[in-house]
């Protein structure tokens, strides 16, 4: 086994640097995970940008690898044997809480990194907490006995795997959150990673009229939308987008509005209560907005609209990914767009955030081994 490991640590905002570090003592309840794949979504992008704090931290929450050197207590813990693919939540729960017991690791205080200094969390712990590789931009990662792992079904590769992050977010936003079924009429704003993965979760569940609305340089995003199973897509800045989800939907409005726009300050939420049916349709939103002046509260009740909130993803929701990904059904592989490696960390987050001539990005795959030797 190699005494050290490459990793992309962030050491300031905007600024990762690659560093040798020791490779961790493994005991009998624990393991390494030899990096396939961390893939690259929104959050990373923010916390880049603006770190929580200023410690160095390995960043990388959506990892996808094989389990090398796990001690005989790790693996009866898990199931796992040295060269199992997995994929590894990012967060290590207490497993005693009732959250954890049933598999709502999210909501785990030992999870939190924003009320707990020190919570565990793939991709937001500091270097100097014992174990030291918490994150996915690193050759391994190391896995304590409390670290929540899904066994990729075989025939789902490394790459695809590394959607289920986003495709969870999408089945537990979308199903188990907002309550989308059979039958239902729905409006996914922003053609993103969690909305197009909101696409599938909802035409899965059975909703007869998917809508997703998006900008003009979302041409390529928006017609993914479709092939993974929208019925209708919208291009908020050439059309009157109000006149055309009524028209869509009979005058009626629509279900349900799921709102994926993250950072498009408060005209997504206002609009979305705008089209929403007359009675007990739900308006589900993440929560990017620190406050909302002048929030519609008579319109909302006026209508019955129930808001729901999106946070994470629950065991079953990581669970139903993978079975969805193994499907074949959707052609979810046209998420995955880019590949880097290591020494391309940088790079490869600021060209999902559109800060490169990189074009077309949905999902980034940070790849530690990408041409190289393992």
């Amino acid at each position: 086994m190699v005494e050290q490991v490459l990793a992309a640590v962030r050491t300031a905002p905007n600024t990762t640097e690659l560093r040798e570090l020791p490779m961790p003592r493994v005991a009998d309840d624990s393991a390494l995970l030899k990096v396939e794949v961390a893939g690259i979504c929104g959050t990373d992008v923010k916390m880049y940008r603006n770190p929580p704090f200023d410690d160095p931290v390995i960043m990388g929450h959506e990892n996808v690898g094989t389990i090398v050197n796990a001690g005989p207590q790790f693996r009866r813990l898990h199931g796992v044997d040295d060269g199992d693919r997995v994929f590894v939540e990012h967060y290590v729960g207490c497993y005693n809480c009732q959250w954890c017991r049933i598999g709502e690791y999210r909501h785990c205080e030992a999870t939190d990194w924003r009320t707990n200094t020190d919570a565990r969390r793939y991709g937001y712990t500091t270097l100097n907490h014992p174990g030291t590789l918490w994150g996915g931009f690193a050759e391994y990662m190391y896995l304590p006995w409390n670290a929540v792992l899904h066994r990729v079904p075989d025939g789902v590769s490394a790459e695809l795997a590394g959607l289920v992050t986003p495709l969870s977010n999408g089945i537990e936003w979308a199903l188990l959150a907002a309550g989308v079924g059979y039958g239902a009429t729905v409006l996914i704003q922003g053609p993103g990673q969690q909305g197009l993965s909101q696409v599938v979760a909802c035409k899965q569940a059975g909703a007869t009229k998917i809508i997703v609305t998006g900008t003009t340089k979302d041409r390529a995003r928006l017609d993914l939308a479709v092939a993974l199973g929208a019925d209708e897509t919208i291009d908020v800045t050439t059309t009157n987008a109000h006149e055309q989800v009524m028209d869509s939907t009979g005058g009626k409005g629509v279900d349900f509005v799921l709102d994926c726009t993250s950072r498009a300050g408060t005209a997504p939420v206002l609009f979305g209560i705008d089209v929403l049916k007359r009675r007990e349709g739900t308006l589900l939103i993440q929560g990017e907005l620190a406050a909302f002046p002048d929030f519609p509260v008579k319109l909302l009740t006026e209508k019955a609209i129930t808001i729901k909130s999106a946070r994470g993803h629950s065991y079953r929701a990581c669970e139903l990914a993978l079975e969805q990904l193994a499907s074949g059904r959707f052609p979810l592989e046209r998420l995955s767009t880019h590949r880097f490696a290591l020494d391309r960390v940088d790079h490869a987050i600021r060209s999902l955030a559109g800060d490169t001539e990189e074009q077309d990005v949905i999902h980034i795959s940070l790849m530690p081994w990408l041409g190289r030797e393992s």
